[in-house]
């Protein structure tokens, strides 16, 4: 299949350009479910040849397995974009029997991760992440998991090791020209808005929070990105399933990681309600819903098989009709204030 790239956007003052539909990367790291070698760089290779040109992993992933696996599977492609992130290092450790689920990956490589925000930390852990890459430089480094909501109580130790070391080691490798663009990758839109109190970054990537189930960073972020010129990625675009799945059936969907609350299930349902009265798939248009907005730049769902990806791409060319969204605000679903897509 020839491929065919898909659109692309500018991340802030860079000169970095992504896909607007892009790569998340969990999912080859085995994220809740294993999947094999071969499925994983036959799925990777499916987004390659469908147009989809970035792609995003983490240390995290797998502990390491999904940065090892997409390493292979792009095989140096020179026409791509990388992003990976820094705030774990990976410590040896002894291999887990098979089937065990740790930290959410099933069958990860033997390594324990351990939070470390310092300079020293990230320095460590991007020249581990180029070897499992199988390239010389990055294209984007995100500091990983910051947050309050993440961290708890630690959440001061860590944002002052990470603004004491771990940020300039960041600003050092942009200088260096060893990333072109570095910022936060993250579940927490609030620590956002305090990163850009204190550090310049370029991108955030934001997984969960702004999607066409819940739109707080509307109010406060967002604007200031679009001030600022710092671009957002959307991670999470499903909110774990729940907006590609819907609510019907025996099982109770996921939300957040978790399962879904009583009142979750019926906001879902009553999107999915109004997707369907419009023919639309709900997956579309929850996929389609955040790139409206213009300080978003590509929207990253995790995918762990070819046939997802040809799924998402479908979604990802869906016309969907301007009712639809009216109908979504006139029903309380959707902030008012929420750009939406013109076609």
């Amino acid at each position: 299949m020839r491929a065919t790239p898909l659109p692309t956007r500018k991340l802030g003052s860079t000169d970095v350009e992504v896909t607007t539909l892009g790569f998340g990367g969990a999912s080859v790291g085995n994220l809740y479910r294993a999947i094999d070698d071969d499925a994983a760089a036959a799925t990777v290779k499916s987004a390659y040849e469908l147009g989809i040109r970035y792609f995003d992993t983490a240390p995290h992933y797998g502990q390491g397995l999904s940065e090892q696996r997409l390493g292979h599977a792009l095989d140096h492609q020179s026409n791509v974009v990388i992003s990976t992130k820094v705030g774990r290092v990976l410590k040896p450790s002894d291999q887990p029997a098979p089937g065990v689920e740790r930290w959410g990956f099933i069958d990860g490589l033997a390594y324990e991760p351990v939070f470390d925000y310092s300079y020293d930390g990230v320095m460590r852990s991007i020249e581990s992440s180029l070897q499992r890459l199988q390239v010389s430089r990055v294209d984007i480094v995100f500091a990983h998991d910051l947050g309050r909501a993440t961290h708890g109580d630690n959440h001061e130790h860590h944002w002052k090791s990470f603004l004491d070391g771990g940020y300039p080691a960041m600003r050092e490798l942009k200088e260096q020209g060893a990333v072109r663009a570095i910022g936060l990758g993250v579940n927490e839109w609030q620590i956002c808005v305090q990163a850009l109190q204190h550090i310049d970054v370029d991108v955030f990537l934001l997984a969960g929070r702004y999607t066409l189930l819940e739109q707080p960073p509307l109010d406060q972020l967002l604007p200031e990105c679009v001030r600022r010129k710092v671009s957002i990625i959307i991670g999470g675009p499903y909110n774990s399933g729940i907006l590609i799945k819907g609510v019907r059936g025996g099982s109770v969907p996921y939300y957040n990681y978790a399962p879904a609350t009583p009142s979750i299930i019926a906001r879902v349902q009553a999107l999915q309600t109004i997707c369907d009265s419009h023919r639309v798939p709900l997956a579309a248009a929850a996929l389609l819903f955040p790139l409206a907005h213009p300080a978003v730049s590509s929207v990253i769902p995790g995918l762990a098989s070819p046939a997802q990806v040809a799924e998402v791409h479908r979604w990802f060319h869906t016309a969907i009709p301007a009712a639809l969204w009216t109908d979504l605000r006139d029903a309380g679903l959707l902030n008012t204030q929420a750009p939406v897509p013109k076609y």
